[in-house]
């Protein structure tokens, strides 16, 4: 198990020093904490999903998160994508602990929350799915945060949530595109959230079905946070 451990925190290592060398990478936390923020973090979500080149961020994660990714990561991940050659190999390497799961509201869901432990990290993009270039999905359909992210919240009830707002990596790499463009600016913006007094502020809104009011609110918090782009299309 340790050497596991050890061998993935050296593939994230890699990926970290070669996110450093070949872009610039940086993460912005928007509440300003006093303390170590990555303190008592249960959860990462992680919003605005673009591309499959997302790992580039860890380039941002400071090391003692990536132990913790390494040793504690569970964390969705389609089987659709998992299932590919390469790209599935990929994603298993650096994440042993990604669980597949289909589309569907079925017992891959369960499964998937059945290895969520004390001490776990869950990482999600709760989206569920790509943007592309059309700000659409692969579909054609608008995007949406899905609403797993709430039944993750209410499994834990307590602990520390960070939310990562990406502005996107369609300047680096674009679905369907073979090659990454090096060079580029690759911003995030972090906030650190109280998981049981956010489920209580969710409580609060109107409304009854907790599920549709967190979504609402994370894409609100998406809209508002996100690294934005000025007319000439770079990043502000």
């Amino acid at each position: 198990m340790i050497f596991r451990s050890t061998f993935t925190l050296l593939i994230l290592g890699i990926i970290k020093v070669l996110a450093r060398f070949f872009y610039d990478v940086k993460a912005i936390w928007l509440d300003h904490p006093d303390r170590d923020p990555w303190e008592g973090v249960r959860i990462v979500c992680f919003l605005n999903h673009t591309s499959l080149y997302e790992p580039l961020f860890l380039g941002a994660m400071p090391w003692r998160v990536m132990w913790r990714v390494a040793t504690k990561l569970v964390a969705p991940g389609a089987d659709i994508t998992l299932k590919r050659p390469l790209v599935g190999r990929f994603f298993k390497l650096i994440a042993p602990g990604m669980i597949p799961i289909t589309r569907r509201r079925d017992a891959s869901w369960t499964y998937f929350l059945d290895h969520i432990h004390k001490d776990s990290l869950v990482v999600i993009l709760p989206e569920g799915r790509m943007k592309r270039t059309t700000g659409l999905d692969k579909h054609g359909q608008p995007m949406s945060v899905r609403g797993g992210i709430a039944d993750i919240l209410e499994f834990m009830q307590k602990g520390k949530m960070v939310i990562a707002y990406s502005h996107g990596l369609h300047h680096v790499q674009a679905p369907g595109e073979p090659i990454p463009r090096i060079f580029r600016k690759i911003r995030v913006n972090l906030e650190r959230v109280d998981i049981e007094e956010f489920i209580k502020m969710i409580n609060e809104q109107d409304g009854t079905d907790f599920k549709a009011k967190v979504i609402r609110e994370l894409e609100s918090r998406m809209k508002k946070n996100c690294p934005s782009k000025n007319k000439t299309g770079n990043l502000v």
